[in-house]
Parts: structure tokens; C-alpha cells; sequence
């Protein structure tokens, strides 16, 4: 089940990435596939505040799109830049990386479990605190005499 993460007045979700990868998609004859690329490209678009976004193009990319083979892969990267992008915004030490997302991609379609992944520690982080905590400071080294 999916658990909402409400960050000022927008919706999130916390999916399970096992449900997103496999469960889902495989009880749909893979339809959640391309509604949860949808999905999670609008969540970016929101989070970011990035109206250039287009999650309906990001599911043509995959349908009927993958029919020329690339531009399925295309998304995936750019969808793995902007869940980086949400990552930094929010101060997220770890980032996911659109080159392992891609490569993913060829493995199973693990990419959306990686994905989410990341997405869930970013609404982790929401979730514990309220708000976004602020990013580590480094520590700061002894003065040197």
C-alpha cells in the first residue's frame, strides 16, 4: 500500500518498489508500467516547480515511441536527472545516478525499483521531520599551528 506524503499543499507517494518493479505491472499486463512513469514525471514536475515537464511525453516516449527502440531509454535517463534534481533540492546526500538507471533498464526493468527507491528516501526525509532537514554540515577540521 501506498503511504502519502503531503509537502506543503501537495501529494506525494511512498510506493513499494517490489509492487512498482514486478507486482504491478505484472498483475496489469504492464499498464502500471506507463502509469507509474506518469506518475512519478508529474511528482517531478510538481516537486520542481518545472512546468517544462510533460509526464504524458515520457509515456509516449515508452508507447508508442518504443517501437523505434531509443526513446524509451531516453526517458528513463531523463527521468533518473530529474529524481537527482529532487534529490538536491531537497538536500539529499545520496542522488540517483541516470547512467545506472539506464543501464537498469536493460536488467530486468529494475530501473523503476531503483527509482523509486531513491523517491522513497526522498519522501523519508519529509516524513521524519516534517519538512526537509538541512544538509549535513561537514565537520570542520582543527586549525593546524
Amino acid at each position: 500500500m501506498a503511504q502519502l506524503v503531503v509537502i506543503g499543499n501537495q501529494t506525494y507517494k511512498k510506493r513499494n518498489v517490489v509492487a512498482v518493479w514486478l507486482g504491478l505491472p505484472l498483475i496489469t499486463l504492464g499498464i502500471y508500467s506507463l502509469v507509474w512513469i506518469y506518475k512519478v514525471n508529474d511528482e517531478a514536475r510538481r516537486f520542481l516547480g518545472d512546468n517544462s515537464i510533460r509526464p504524458a511525453l515520457s509515456v509516449l516516449a515508452f508507447l508508442p515511441g518504443g517501437l523505434l527502440i531509443v526513446p524509451p531509454f531516453i526517458a528513463i535517463y531523463r527521468l533518473g536527472k530529474r529524481i537527482a534534481r529532487m534529490e538536491a533540492a531537497a538536500g539529499s546526500p545520496n542522488r540517483a545516478e541516470p547512467v545506472v538507471g539506464l543501464v537498469l533498464g536493460f536488467v530486468f526493468s529494475l530501473y523503476s525499483l531503483y527509482y523509486q527507491d531513491h523517491l522513497n528516501g526522498l519522501w523519508d526525509r519529509y516524513l521524519w521531520s516534517g519538512s526537509v532537514p538541512p544538509p549535513p554540515t561537514p565537520p570542520v577540521p582543527p586549525p593546524v599551528r
